[in-house]
């Protein structure tokens, strides 16, 4: 036997006849993977439809970011729609968080709520009598009935399927009731819910990602048993209102959707929903299921939970574009040389090329990306490293309050002319390719604005300061002299660093002979990025400036990592700089004197 198989796209649904019975989505072959990863030739109308029961997470910004793809790079329109019909569960701000949440991420809609357009309202507890009428449509075809069994009843039929291992599925008790008793019934205000009845054999479907997708719907088990499963779903509940799956079928249709890109849970239903298209006579959208994101215990996120909660990523200082390209990227394959794709990259290189499966999201590549955007905003100089200066800016003043430094009265104008936010400015210029959070730049870069406690050096013998004694007093010498006596207008980066490194030059061609060694395998815990394995004697200029260098990140940075000395200390300035050069030199002479007097005991 032959398999025929025929495919229309744009505003058309794909349809699909075989001349056997389905078995293997394989069959598809070649045909099947063409359709998963071509756009369609004509524009695309999606839609993102959240319901107001959570905030946005990572998942939904994703489904949400899918959808907006497609409709931009087809040239169509991305629409927005609440599912509110669930009242119980609605929480009371998640509305509007929604709005702005999605609009912070980059994602705006050209249909919705809150700006209108030719298709609302896009709420759904705004559009309760569109859905009865169409409720009431299907009763007169013969595609729905009343259900009027009590809850009692129904919990008391899932107790008993649960006890044999069965699913909880209705058993068309109200199937056979004469269509003018039910119409009675519901006349004389007995309570009833309107239920889709659902074919035995549900309808197959192309999906966009795994292909063909359909099975019979037997329960050999419960065929064995004597019971009858039917999954015949609530339309309408005895309220008046819908449930989704009805609302979300009249909706997609009276909105013109033409795609749906949904998480891959949705698939079981999409069955129900072509049963609702094909009994109304219209044509379904094409559907995309793509794969759930998990966090490291492979457990789904949700919203419920307030798993990685949208809101938080902005409140720790996660840049948007970041986000949103880190959601991108589980669950859609691109063939760019670089993950690094802005929101017009991936408009422009957008296509259908989903993954099966699930996916784990690893944080460090948020930290990644978010890496790669600071670097981007500092060489661009432009209004997004702006907003970035500012955000740190407001950070270390909320949290931290006001930098002090030394005495005003000894140290006169410790910030040597910069304000603050200038003093910002200049540390992310020179730091943009590490950073991540307003807290971790704090942490790591505090020297900058606080006066930070001189940290104890020790070697693996646990000696203090011992690896300063080592690189000489002459080359420490040399070098606060150097320092100390340029001129306040000379102190730049560039006279900084051919200050140190004529210190070092100096001391070499004086004293060729500095042969003490920096103890093998010395290790700095005060450092994070510290010359792990130095064990050779400083015997030439290059290692007399890493020695150097060393001396003056502890001294100058306290030990923290950051920017090459001499750029640290033209932003920290002059005065500050130099009293911090002093203050070791001090603790060395002291350290000195006292290992003098241990040794004459």
């Amino acid at each position: 036997m032959r398999l025929r198989i025929f495919l229309a796209f744009g505003n058309h649904s794909p349809t699909v006849r075989l001349s056997r019975p389905f078995s293997s989505a394989s069959r598809l072959g070649k045909v099947d993977r063409q359709v998963k990863q071509q756009l369609p030739s004509s524009p695309a109308r999606t839609r993102f439809a959240p319901s107001p029961t959570g905030y946005l997470h990572l998942g939904s910004l994703r489904t949400a970011l899918f959808n907006y793809l497609l409709a931009k790079a087809t040239g169509g329109q991305f629409l927005l729609r609440i599912e509110d019909t669930d009242k119980k569960r609605t929480i009371a701000d998640a509305e509007e968080r929604l709005y702005s949440d999605l609009r912070w991420a980059g994602l705006q809609w050209d249909e919705g709520p809150d700006i209108g357009g030719p298709h609302g309202p896009y709420k759904q507890s705004e559009r309760t009598t569109l859905y009865q009428e169409h409720a009431e449509k299907l009763l007169q075809s013969g595609h729905a009935y009343r259900c009027f069994c009590s809850s009692e009843k129904l919990n008391e039929l899932a107790r008993r399927r649960a006890s044999l291992g069965l699913p909880s599925d209705y058993d068309r008790t109200c199937d056979g009731i004469p269509r003018e008793q039910s119409d009675e019934r519901a006349s004389a205000g007995d309570p009833f819910v309107i239920r889709l009845r659902v074919p035995s054999e549900p309808p197959e479907y192309l999906d966009l990602v795994y292909g063909l997708v359909g099975k019979p719907n037997h329960n050999k088990k419960a065929q064995n048993l004597g019971e009858a499963l039917y999954e015949d779903p609530v339309l309408l509940k005895s309220d008046g209102l819908p449930t989704y799956h009805l609302a979300n079928v009249v909706d997609d249709h009276h909105m013109d959707i033409t795609h749906v890109v949904r998480a891959a849970e949705w698939m079981s239903s999409t069955p129900k929903h072509l049963t609702l298209y094909n009994a109304f006579g219209w044509k379904a959208p094409h559907f995309a299921h793509v794969g759930l994101l998990q966090d490291s215990g492979r457990q789904k996120f949700s919203k419920r939970k307030g798993d990685l909660d949208i809101r938080r990523f902005g409140d720790q200082g996660i840049f948007p574009e970041a986000l949103l390209n880190y959601v991108a990227l589980y669950g859609w394959s691109h063939s760019h040389k670089s993950d690094v794709l802005s929101l017009p990259d991936l408009i422009a290189s957008f296509d259908m090329k989903f993954t099966k499966g699930n996916t784990i999201v690893e944080p460090h590549k948020l930290m990644y990306l978010q890496k790669k955007y600071a670097a981007k905003y500092a060489d661009e100089g432009g209004p997004q490293f702006e907003a970035l200066v500012d955000r740190v800016f407001e950070a270390i003043q909320q949290e931290f309050g006001t930098p002090s430094w030394y005495p005003e009265a000894e140290y006169p104008n410790p910030l040597n002319g910069l304000e603050l936010r200038t003093r910002v400015a200049n540390v992310l210029k020179h730091t943009a390719k590490n950073y991540t959070t307003p807290r971790d730049f704090f942490d790591n870069y505090s020297y900058f604005f606080y006066d930070v406690p001189l940290p104890e050096f020790k070697d693996d013998a646990g000696e203090k300061y011992s690896i300063c004694r080592e690189i000489g007093a002459e080359l420490s010498g040399s070098i606060e002299f150097a320092l100390g006596t340029m001129r306040p207008e000379n102190w730049s980066e560039s006279a900084l660093k051919e200050a140190i490194s004529s210190s070092a030059e100096e001391v070499v061609a004086k004293n060729n002979d500095l042969r003490k060694q920096i103890p093998p395998k010395q290790e700095f815990p005060f450092l994070k990025h510290a010359f792990q394995d130095v064990d050779i004697p400083i015997l030439n200029i290059k290692e007399a400036y890493k020695a150097a260098q060393l001396y003056l990140r502890w001294a100058i940075a306290r030990g923290g990592s950051g920017p090459p000395m001499h750029t640290a200390m033209a932003i920290l300035g002059r005065d500050v700089s130099l009293q911090r050069l002093y203050e070791l030199h001090e603790l060395l002479q002291a350290e000195a004197v006292k290992l003098d007097e241990e040794e004459e005991a």
